[in-house]
């Protein structure tokens, strides 16, 4: 019993280490010299100056913390607003599960920050046989919209 409560302090002492996100089919990956909360407020201006919400936010960062574990910093940050999502559903019901389209500020090893994304138009490609050329040009117009926030956060 000794050595399963110094093996089990010993494991959840030590620190997790932070995988970098890398390149994948359908998202946007970019790589900053900020920190994480620097990056993280720059998402959230950018957000606000591109006339959109932000709906969800979650990271397990502070809880596992509070749990002894040490984990790079992340954090989810889900995007949307009511005119898209009005649209939307007006195309297809089902779609609007994906809602709201989320970003993902992670902390890099070297403790600088990554921004990614899935693309709306990636996120909404399972709805488009439902929601025909109306969801498809509302994707176009959220991958615009989410381009400007991603650039507008990350420089």
């Amino acid at each position: 019993m000794r050595l399963f409560a110094l093996f089990l302090a010993f494991t959840t002492a030590m620190p997790v280490l932070a995988q970098e996100i890398t390149p994948r089919e359908g998202w946007v990956v970019i790589n900053t010299d900020k920190s994480h909360e620097t990056l993280l407020s720059d998402l959230r201006a950018a957000v606000k100056a591109n006339k959109m919400g932000v709906v969800t936010q979650a990271g397990p960062t502070g809880v596992a913390r509070n749990r002894g574990i040490e984990i790079p910093e992340n954090r989810v940050v889900g995007v949307f607003n009511n005119d898209f999502a009005v649209k939307i559903l007006a195309t297809s019901t089902a779609a609007m599960i994906e809602a709201p389209i989320r970003f993902y500020v992670t902390e890099n090893p070297d403790k600088t920050a990554t921004l990614s994304w899935k693309t709306p138009s990636f996120v909404f490609a399972p709805y488009m046989g439902e929601g025909g050329a109306s969801l498809k040009e509302l994707a176009r117009a959220l991958d615009e919209r989410f381009a400007k926030i991603g650039q507008g956060a990350a420089h």
